[in-house]
């Protein structure tokens, strides 16, 4: 028995997609390795599977019905809900990750979830169609703010027929997921460690209306904030411009300028673990023009830039505060590697994580990305495309692990 479900109590909900038959197996892999599992059977999930299949499984009562007197004089929805180490819900379909995003509460399931204190992780499922459409991508992000976690969904053939992402994940991926996750509250074994995270572009104004910035959106950074305080890390993120919303476990510091993410970084010292992956301007205009600069007939205008401050540099040389582990990030179209080991020589950070930005489907603005860590041994390590979530996690436990 693996010692990570041991005395482990996860909430399943099942909702009404045809991959809900999934979870039969999922059940029977939890069960083996200790957890107790109670599930909430939605209506549309009772179309795919009984309740008596899945009682006969988990050894416990299903609820499916709010208004069920038996079950809510057993346990109501709020001591449900408290009950659970983790809700998990497969599959989630665009219905129920569209109500759960409105924030709706009219059924059992939507009830428990709006009401829980505890990590909701999702399990999407639906057609490719339907997985891609502009509302989901907006109510994902909407939960992803809210700090639920997502496994999935898969690439591969849907039961109506067609190819494309929006398959439900193996039951063994999921296990696998949970299994990480939880082993992720008891890795430190009681080590206090703080971190901080820097995240997104900078703006340095040439006048009250345009500014030097570049194409960085922070999901990185913000990934790896949130994978880092998942494992118990106290964390400060230190934001430039972005949209994206941390979860409530993440101490949020939001800046403009390439001086103010320096003196922001500055106060948040002492920490144990410093993450600089913001793409943080290397210059700045030499002069700020407190009024719109105006169009001449002149065809050409000439603006003199100065050197910013190197974040990356003070935190590895500042001898009296230095954290414990200073990684850096790298971002270049050529050369990368050489480049990034040049970086890493010179301003004398541990490690230094390599983005290749020359393909537009990763890196930049992008959900997904493939890196490099280049270790302060000289050692190189390539984690293969995949989505940000997922790099960021793979970043923090390296990190975690460096520690214990």
């Amino acid at each position: 028995m693996i010692k990570t479900f041991a005395n482990k109590k996860i909430l399943l909900v099942i909702a009404g997609g045809i991959s809900a038959y999934k979870t039969l197996d999922l059940i029977r892999i939890l069960r083996k390795r200790g957890a107790e599992i109670k599930t909430v059977l939605t209506k549309g999930g009772g179309k795919f599977i009984t309740s008596l299949s899945i009682a006969s499984l988990t050894n416990n009562n299903v609820y499916e019905n709010i208004f069920d007197t038996k079950n809510e004089s057993e346990m109501d929805h709020i001591s449900l809900s408290r009950w659970s180490d983790v809700i998990l819900v497969a599959p989630a379909t665009a219905n129920i990750i569209a109500k759960l995003a409105q924030g709706r509460s009219d059924d059992l399931a939507s009830t428990i979830i709006l009401a829980s204190n505890k990590q909701i992780v999702l399990v999407p499922a639906m057609n490719v169609r339907m997985w891609t459409h502009p509302a989901t991508k907006k109510n994902i992000n909407i939960l992803h703010n809210y700090g639920y976690l997502t496994i999935g969904p898969e690439i591969g053939e849907m039961a109506c027929g067609e190819f494309g992402e929006g398959k439900m994940s193996s039951p063994e991926k999921i296990f696998k997921y949970l299994e990480e996750y939880l082993d992720q509250k008891n890795i430190l074994k009681g080590k206090k460690l703080k971190a901080l995270v820097t995240a997104g572009p900078t703006r340095d104004y040439l006048d009250p209306i345009r500014y030097v910035t570049n194409n960085s959106s922070g999901k990185q950074g913000y990934e790896i904030a949130r994978a880092l305080s998942n494992y118990g890390v106290k964390t400060t993120l230190i934001s430039g411009p972005s949209n994206l919303i941390p979860p409530k476990s993440i101490d949020l510091i939001k800046i403009k300028t390439a001086e103010e993410m320096l003196n922001a970084t500055k106060k948040t010292l002492p920490v144990d673990i410093a993450v600089c992956a913001a793409a943080v301007s290397d210059f700045s205009p030499l002069k700020y023009q407190k009024t719109k600069i105006k169009k001449t007939d002149n065809n050409f205008l000439s603006i003199k830039f100065k050197k910013n401050p190197d974040i990356l540099e003070y935190l590895s040389k500042h001898n009296s505060q230095r954290p414990k582990l200073v990684i850096g990030f790298s971002a270049d179209v050529e050369n990368n590697i050489n480049f990034a080991m040049e970086k890493m020589s010179k301003k004398h950070c541990d490690w230094i994580v390599v983005n290749d930005v020359s393909n537009s489907d990763i890196g930049f603005n992008s959900d997904k990305n493939a890196i490099s860590i280049i270790y302060n041994d000289n050692q190189i390590e390539k984690i293969a495309e995949n989505s940000k979530k997922i790099i960021a996690n793979e970043i923090s436990k390296k990190i975690i692990n460096n520690f214990i």
